[in-house]
C-alpha cells in the first residue's frame, strides 16, 4: 500500500471519528419516565424533551428530571400536645409533573426533594403532631398521615410536585412515657376486673332477691286461690241448703202436716180444758209417747 493510501484511511478515520463526536455532541437519548431540561450556556430554554431521540446544538446541556414516583425514608422528632417527645419513622411518596419540571428547575434545580420537600414535610409533621396528645397519636396513625399529606400538598401543587402519600410508619415515646402508660393500662384493666365482679356480685343479689320475691308471690296466690275456693265452697254449700230448705217449705202442705200430726197422735181421745159449757175447747194431745196421768197432771197444774 502506497504513502498516498495510508493517508487517505487515516483521513477517512478521522473524519468518522469527528462525525461520531459531531453526532454524540449534537443528539440525546431521554429514556422513558424523564423530560429532558435544555439549557444554552447556563439558560434554560423554553422547551423541555420528551422521552426518545433528539437533536441538540453542541452547545447545549440536557438535565434529566425524573418524572417517575418516588419514594424517600424519612425520621424526625416531634411533640405531643402534652409536651410528649415523639420519635417518628415515616415515608414520603411522590412525583413531579412533565408540564413545571422546566420551572422547578429553574426555581429550585435538580435537589428539589432536599432544598423544598423535606424540610416542609418535616414542619408540618411535627404541627400535625402538636395537635394530638401522646395517649392519642398511636391511635390516630392514619389520620395524622392524611393531615400532614394535605398540609404538604397544598405547599407543593405550586412547585408541580404531588405528594401522592404520607406514611407515619412508628411512632416511638420515651421510657419514663411508656411506662407511664403501661402503669396506666395495669390500673385500668384492675378497675375494670373489680367493676365486672362488683355487677356480677350485684346480678347474683338481685337474681336471689327475685326469686325470693317469685316465691313469696306464689305462696301468696296459693293462698289466695285456697281462700277463694273455700269461700266458693261455702257459698256453694248455702246456696244448695237454701234450695233444699225452700223445697222442704214448699212441699209443706197443710194436708202434709196434717198428715204428719195424725203419724204422731198417740191414740188417745182429747181432753177438754173449759171455762164454761159453751167455751169447752179439746185439747188433742200430740207429743208422742205421754201417758194419760202425765198429761192429767199438767192439767191439773
Amino acid at each position: 500500500m502506497s504513502g498516498k493510501s495510508i493517508k487517505k484511511l487515516i483521513v477517512a478515520g478521522i473524519a468518522v471519528l469527528l462525525l461520531i463526536g459531531i453526532v454524540a455532541l449534537c443528539s440525546v437519548q431521554v429514556p422513558t419516565g424523564y423530560t429532558a431540561i435544555v439549557t444554552t450556556f447556563g439558560k434554560v430554554e423554553d422547551k423541555s424533551l420528551e422521552a426518545g431521540f433528539h437533536m441538540k446544538s453542541p452547545f447545549q446541556k440536557i438535565i434529566l428530571m425524573d418524572n417517575r414516583e418516588q419514594k424517600t425514608a424519612f425520621k424526625t422528632e416531634a411533640f405531643s400536645s402534652d409536651i410528649q417527645q415523639v420519635d417518628i419513622v415515616g415515608s414520603v411518596n411522590y412525583a413531579i409533573n412533565k408540564s413545571t419540571a422546566r420551572n422547578l428547575f429553574r426555581e429550585v434545580g435538580t435537589d428539589y426533594f432536599n432544598k423544598l420537600v423535606y424540610p416542609r414535610m418535616l414542619e408540618n409533621t411535627k404541627a400535625v403532631f402538636s395537635k394530638y396528645t401522646a395517649e392519642n397519636l398511636v391511635s390516630a396513625r392514619e389520620q395524622l398521615s392524611v393531615q400532614i399529606r394535605e398540609n404538604l400538598s397544598s405547599e407543593m401543587d405550586r412547585y408541580g410536585i404531588t405528594i401522592i402519600s404520607i406514611s407515619i410508619e412508628n411512632i416511638d415515646f420515651t421510657d419514663a412515657f411508656t411506662d407511664a402508660v403501661e402503669a396506666k393500662q395495669v390500673a385500668a384493666q384492675r378497675k375494670l376486673q373489680a367493676e365486672i365482679e362488683q355487677e356480677q356480685k350485684t346480678m347474683e343479689a338481685q337474681q336471689a332477691a327475685q326469686r325470693q320475691t317469685i316465691e313469696a308471690e306464689a305462696k301468696a296466690k296459693v293462698i289466695r286461690i285456697d281462700a277463694d275456693a273455700a269461700a266458693y265452697s261455702t257459698k256453694i254449700k248455702a246456696e244448695a241448703e237454701a234450695e233444699a230448705n225452700k223445697k222442704i217449705a214448699e212441699s209443706l202442705t197443710e194436708e202434709f202436716i196434717r198428715y204428719t200430726e195424725i203419724q204422731q197422735w198417740s191414740g188417745e181421745l182429747p181432753e177438754f180444758v173449759s171455762g164454761g159449757a159453751a167455751e169447752a175447747l179439746p185439747v188433742l194431745n200430740l207429743t208422742p209417747g205421754r201417758t194419760d196421768t202425765e198429761a192429767k197432771t199438767d192439767t191439773a197444774d
